[in-house]
Formats: C-alpha cells, structure tokens, sequence
C-alpha cells in the first residue's frame, strides 16, 4: 500500500514538473499587469476589447509551441539561436528592446502596488506615518532581500496562492455579474467610442498576454526542464493548457470590471479606481481581497522580472545561468530599484503600466519573423521539418503583430496627445 501510495506522488510530482512552464506562463501573464488591462478595458468598454484577448491567447500558443519545438531540436535557446542565424546586432537590439519592457514593466506594477496599498492602510488601518515612497521601497528591500539569500521558493508559492484566490474571485464574481445585474449579455458588448483611448489599451491587452519577455523565457524554461524530442506532445498540451486558462481568467477580469465599473460608469484612471471590481458581490472584504491580490500578483510578477535580464544575457552568451555573478546581482539590484520611480517622482502608473505592455508589440514581428525563418531551415531543425499548417498558423501571427504594431503606434501617440 505504501509503494502505491509512493507511486501516486511520483506521478503527482512527475505531472506539475511537465507543466512547470505552464505555471509559470500563467503566473507571469495573469500579474499586476493583466489585472490592470483586463479592468481598464471592462471599465471603460465593456466586453468590446475581448477579440483582442481571444487573437492574442490564439496566436502566443502557436508561439509558445513553435519556440519550444525549436529550443528542443536545436539544443540551443531562443537569444543563442537568433545570434548564430542573424548575428549579434540585431540580436543585442531585441534584448535592449525586452530590457526595455523589463524595467517599464517593473516602474509601473510597482506603482499601481504602492498606489493600492497605501489606499488599504488608509482606509482599514489608523497608521499614518506611511507614504507611497515608503512601501515602495519596503517591497523593493524585501524582493532583492529574497533573492539575495536564495529564499524565495516559499515566498513566491505564498503569492501565487493570494492570485489564485484572486483570480477564482474573478472568475465568481463574473458569473454573478452576469447572472445578477439583469442586462442583457449583449450590451456586455458595447461599440467602442472613436477617437478614445482604445488604442493603447488594446496594445496593453495583447502585450500582456504575447509579451516578449515570457516567450523568450519559455525557451530558457523548455531547456532546464530538459525536454527532448519525446517531450513534444507534452510542451504541446503544456502550452495549450497554460493559454486556455489564462483566456478565462483574464475574461472572468474583464466580466467582472464590465458588471461592477462599466455599467455604474466607474472610468478607471488611478489604480484605486480598479478596487471596487470585485465588489458588491465580494463584499466589505472586496477591498481587502483585491489589495492582497495585487500585491501577490505584483510581488510574483516583478521577481521573475528581476531574473530575466540576467537570463537573457546567459541566453545570449550560451553561458550558465549563475545567480550569484557579480554582474547579475548588480542588475537584479538595479532593475529592482527602478520600481521605486513613480512612488518617489509621481505619475499615473495605471497607464504607465499599460504603456509597458504596450511596447512588446513594437518588437513582436521581428521575433516572429526570425522564429519562421529558424523553423524552416533544415540544418536548425535537421528531420523535424515544420508543417504547412504550422507556417500558415505563423505566417497569420505575424500578419496579426504587424498589425498590432500599428494599433499599438497608434495608441502612443493618442496616448501622448491626450496627455493621460
């Protein structure tokens, strides 16, 4: 009985390490990030931005499985390929570019923790000699304090699960939104006003979902599970899982903003304006449940962000992923403090943060466009030549983020008009 017993947890065991990756998707994608774009657009239209989500869920798994066929076959990750085929260059140029989104992404999950959890102690506590500059900077200490001593392993497990508490109230409070405010789906639907800022949130929803950064690292993620060519059904189902339940998350998020914001009229501009999404339905413990939420969702998103420049320079390099390198404490460090910018020197960081998201469509085409070029060449992929089927699904996805760097263009410079 014991063996079987023991079986059964090796099985267990066995199954989370094969889908490593998919949790880690999910837990990137569904941040601080995620929360914000998927409220922001169901606050101020409704269900309308919801193909963007869908496009985007659609076209990443494609990337998702197209990146991991190649990293197993080669041996190679994603950086480490793009300069043996295309040079150095070209390939600096994207790293500079993911670095980019890196540290916009930080300054604004960051600022929109902050901003949330200054209005909690306001509100639920008497303390008063807190600031915005002073949580920012207490997080910030803790996060590097983590990875400095190597213990971190609980505290983001401890996080993921404040999430996923997060995201199941989502998910309840959108079937009550719909099952309780008696309208009909239909107007959960509404026509999108000309001349707003649609653009830039529809950029900020694509970008948080096919974001740069996460698929670069779901290379270096495929290598240090050690996949090989058997593994190929398995990244399939891993990475077909991980887009599934990051759609009906993100649309429970968007569902809920509908019901609770749109349909009061509640426009989001600061992110204490995002904390009524999970209420009347959530209750008086709405606005705590939500500010333990963000904080775990931007705790746990900015401490892989903080990993991930370091990554992509050993993914560049072919070299060991070794943490405790000088240089890449220096960077762990220096990425980590550039969080503190908008506590300490103000902003908007709602919009900061969906303008972060917003660049990776700036740098998509050209990653996918290098991706195809890989996968058709026979001394890369030796016999596992890739499909039509395949080529047409990505010669679509970079049809789509062409035209998501238009409407992302587009975004920023309404953005930069309007002032927002």
């Amino acid at each position: 009985m014991a063996t079987e017993k023991l079986s059964f947890k090796n099985r267990v065991q066995q199954g989370l390490k094969n889908f490593g990756p998919a949790f880690f998707i999910i837990g990137y994608v569904v941040g601080t990030g995620s929360v914000t774009s998927m409220v922001v657009s169901g606050a101020n239209y409704g269900l309308s931005l919801s193909w963007a989500l869908l496009l985007s869920c659609f076209f990443t798994y494609f990337l998702l499985i197209s990146i991991s066929k190649l990293t197993i076959v080669s041996g190679n990750t994603l950086m480490f390929n793009f300069k043996k085929a295309f040079g150095k260059p070209v390939t600096i140029f994207i790293i500079t570019a993911l670095l980019v989104s890196i540290v916009s992404s930080v300054i604004g999950v960051m600022g929109v923790v902050a901003e949330v959890a200054m209005e909690w102690i306001s509100v639920r506590t008497s303390i008063s000699f807190l600031n915005a500059p002073m949580v920012a900077v207490l997080f910030t200490c803790l996060l590097i304090a983590l990875f400095w001593t190597g213990k971190h392993e609980n505290f983001i497990k401890a996080m993921s699960a404040m999430v996923g508490f997060m995201a199941l109230s989502f998910i309840a409070t959108s079937i009550m939104v719909v099952k309780e405010t008696g309208t009909n789906f239909i107007e959960f639907f509404p026509e999108l006003p000309k001349g707003d800022n649609a653009g830039l949130v529809i950029a900020g929803i694509v970008g948080t979902t096919m974001a740069g950064v996460c698929l670069a690292s779901r290379s270096i993620l495929v290598q240090e599970q050690k996949w090989g060519v058997e593994h190929l059904k398995t990244e399939n189902r891993d990475a077909m899982s991980s887009m599934i339940l990051t759609f009906f998350i993100s649309l429970a998020i968007m569902i809920s903003a509908t019901g609770t914001l749109y349909f009061q009229g509640i426009k989001v501009v600061d992110a204490t304006d995002m904390m009524s999404a999970l209420g009347p339905w959530a209750g008086d413990f709405a606005l705590t449940l939500f500010t333990l939420g963000i904080i775990g969702a931007g705790l746990s998103s900015i401490f892989p962000n903080l990993l991930l420049f370091p990554w992509l320079i050993a993914d560049y390099t072919g070299t060991e992923r070794n943490m405790k390198r000088p240089l890449f404490k220096f960077l762990v460090v220096l990425v980590a403090f550039s969080g503190i910018i908008v506590p300490f020197f103000g902003g908007k960081p709602v919009w900061i943060l969906i303008a972060s998201q917003a660049l990776s469509p700036f740098i998509m085409p050209l990653i996918t466009l290098f991706l195809i070029i890989l996968l058709n060449r026979k001394d890369v992929m030796k016999t596992f030549k890739t499909s039509l089927w395949m080529n047409i699904a990505l010669g679509a996805t970079l049809v789509f983020n062409f035209y998501m760097l238009y409407v992302a263009l587009n975004g920023f410079i309404g953005f930069i008009k309007t002032g927002i």
